[in-house]
């Protein structure tokens, strides 16, 4: 597929699929993080489970979408 552009456009930094799978990664981080903080772990801890599950999201997520 081609797209065509203006001749003094510059090409777009993310493609639209890898902004939504980086932005449904992030949810999954800040939602993996936010429940791990409610239970009782600490702030540190918690940072590194979202880390953690926005990393591993980033496969299953690109599979999904594509």
């Amino acid at each position: 597929m081609t797209t065509s552009r203006n001749p003094g456009e510059r090409p777009s930094f993310l493609s639209l699929h890898t902004a939504v799978v980086l932005m449904g990664a992030a949810h999954v981080g800040y939602l993996a993080g936010g429940l791990s903080f409610l239970g009782g772990t600490g702030a540190a801890l918690s940072a590194l489970a979202g880390l953690g599950a926005a990393g591993a999201s980033v496969p299953a997520l690109r599979g999904l979408i594509r």
